[in-house]
């Protein structure tokens, strides 16, 4: 899941998580509140008749004041007024069949649903009763006795958590898309980072970043600038390394080449003539014997001979250096058809103009395809190999070298080989700062280098 959705998702859980406290401590507080309204009715109306009681008192000085008491003067629409409500309100000692006088309890809310009517009461607790004097300072005055309505303290609640659930469900998705338009741009340059990793995976190590307005960012955009340097530098010195190993090796190789023709051939050259001229004494002496095995050193020097001059071409400068890249590969096909009329087929394509390329960038194709060819005629059993070097011109000005063969084989295992052949050829590909593939390809595999030729 993507950083972004991450964060969101764990952003919405906690807007939950606070919606669902905040339905509990609304539906506490609003059930709650009858007790606060019950209390507050309670003193407001024992109040009312305080002053009443001692209005009385004053104008009724000649009666007891055991019978002083606010009956039925105190039952007025003023004192309804006094009651909140959802509250009932009685005055003790009560006058024989008076009711308690309530507040209006009508219109309070919406109907809560059954299980919630059933929940809060077993969860929060039943409603006391609130006791005021009339008079602290006469007992006898009596007292008012305030009683909540539990169907209206419910009501109440849930129309409360209504109208909260309503502004808490706007909020939370106003937080929501709020927070998650701020984290989208908070975490934006973390694409321009990915991105810039991704190119440096495919070799474009110096990635420029943009300066970032977070520290943390900031930081691992300096970071990643950093080890695109240090990567650009190790790949410089690598591939110079490899181009002067090259170098060296090929220095050795002509060494080598020279050494084998002054020597070996040489040697060879004397041990053919001396075979020569004993199977010439042989023969006029009529020793059939020592004739045979003449001829047959003569044999064995000749296919040496051969082997050697085969190792001599391999070992020497290759062609592109004198002949050019074109002309070098269509002797280089050329050379593998002549050798036997039973061989595969080899179809040679050149596009886009070769004439150009020279140097090491030659040298490396040429070798590339000489080796695949080797490979594919030696080591295979193709009847049909295509060999093709493409120019792309243009701002990747590259050269593609692409070997197909149908002779079967297991791309993955040729690909983790260590043969020499293979070893050279990714080397050399390397130090011109290009790639090498192995995949398999229609009936066998395919051996795609590409060599970019831009300076």
């Amino acid at each position: 899941m993507r950083l972004v959705l991450q964060l969101v998702a764990r952003l919405l859980l906690i807007v939950v998580l606070c919606l669902g406290a905040a339905t509990v401590w609304a539906t506490f507080d609003a059930y709650r509140s009858i007790d606060r309204a019950t209390a507050a009715s309670a003193q407001r109306v024992a109040q009312a008749l305080q002053a009443l009681y001692w209005r009385e008192l004053l104008l009724r000085s000649s009666r007891a004041r055991e019978h002083l008491l606010p009956v039925p003067d105190w039952r007025t629409l003023e004192t309804m007024k006094l009651i909140s409500p959802g509250v009932c309100v009685e005055f003790q000692p009560a006058v024989a069949f008076e009711k308690p006088l309530c507040g209006q309890s009508e219109g309070l809310g919406k109907a809560p649903p059954r299980w919630f009517a059933a929940i809060v009461p077993t969860f929060l607790g039943s409603h006391a009763e609130v006791i005021r004097p009339v008079s602290p300072r006469a007992a006898a005055a009596g007292t008012v006795v305030a009683t909540p309505d539990g169907a209206a303290a419910v009501s109440l609640a849930w129309e409360y958590i209504l109208n909260v659930i309503d502004v808490a469900l706007l909020m939370a998705a106003a937080i929501a898309l709020l927070a998650s338009l701020a984290i989208a741009h908070a975490l934006a340059p973390a694409r321009t980072i990915v991105t810039a990793l991704q190119r440096m995976a495919r070799g474009q190590y110096r990635t420029k970043l943009p300066r970032f307005r977070s520290m943390e960012l900031a930081m691992i955009g300096t970071a990643v600038g950093e080890l695109g340097n240090r990567l650009e530098e190790a790949t410089e010195q690598r591939a110079a390394l490899t181009r002067r190993l090259i170098e060296i090796r090929d220095d050795e190789r002509r060494a080598l080449a020279r050494e084998l023709h002054d020597e070996f051939g040489q040697n060879l050259s004397a041990i053919l003539a001396f075979a020569n001229t004993i199977e010439t004494a042989s023969t006029k002496d009529r020793s059939t014997g020592i004739a045979q095995d003449a001829r047959m050193i003569s044999q064995a020097t000749h296919h040496l001979m051969a082997s050697l001059r085969d190792a001599l071409k391999r070992l020497r400068n290759p062609l592109p250096e004198e002949l050019g890249l074109e002309a070098s590969l269509v002797n280089l096909v050329d050379s593998w058809r002549s050798q036997s009329a039973a061989r595969p087929t080899i179809q040679l394509d050149l596009r886009g103009d070769l004439t150009d390329i020279s140097g090491p960038a030659a040298t490396t194709a040429y070798r590339v395809a000489q080796e695949c060819l080797t490979n594919a005629l030696r080591h295979g059993v193709a009847r049909e190999i295509s060999l093709r070097v493409e120019r792309r011109a243009g701002e990747d000005d590259a050269l593609l070298i692409r070997v197909e063969d149908d002779g079967g084989g297991d791309a993955a295992r040729v690909a983790q080989s260590a043969g020499f052949g293979l070893t050279g050829i990714r080397e050399r590909v390397t130090a011109a700062g290009g790639s090498l593939s192995i995949l398999p390809a229609r009936g066998g595999l395919s051996v795609a280098a590409t060599i970019p030729l831009a300076a």
